[in-house]
């Protein structure tokens, strides 16, 4: 299976500024006016440019105002502090405080199109230390 990310936003520029500089993902291609390619995760980021407002489905439209939904995307970094400060000064929102945990540290942000993110700090032996 070959995983693809796409990401509705309404402002493409401002996004793929934002996600470049908060993730340190390089731009790919570009797809007209409609979409861009960010490169450098595991998987190609697709952002695509859709009005809020327009269809999303059979029977909701696009908001961008800050949701919640089932899925989100973990951005694992090595140190979490400096990580977090370029995703703040990028302009994402800090949604939790950095919890520490078992298998790590993690906090909640939000991007200005509703997006849900955690940034993950991995330590010890991350996920196999809860693993069974």
């Amino acid at each position: 299976m070959h995983l693809l990310i796409n990401i509705d936003v309404p402002d493409l520029p401002a996004a793929e500024a934002l996600y470049t500089r908060a993730f340190g993902l390089t731009t790919g291609r570009h797809f007209g006016d409609g979409g861009v390619e960010l490169l450098g995760a595991q998987a190609p980021i697709y952002l695509l440019q859709n009005a809020a407002g327009s269809g999303a489905t059979a029977i909701t439209n696009r908001d961008y105002a800050r949701h919640w939904t089932p899925v989100h995307l973990d951005v694992v970094v090595d140190h979490l502090e400096p990580a977090l400060d370029r995703a703040l000064q990028a302009g994402l929102v800090q949604e939790t405080d950095i919890r520490d945990t078992d298998w790590g540290r993690i906090v909640g942000l939000a991007d200005p199109w509703g997006h849900g993110w955690c940034l993950l700090q991995f330590v010890n032996r991350g996920y196999d230390e809860i693993a069974t």
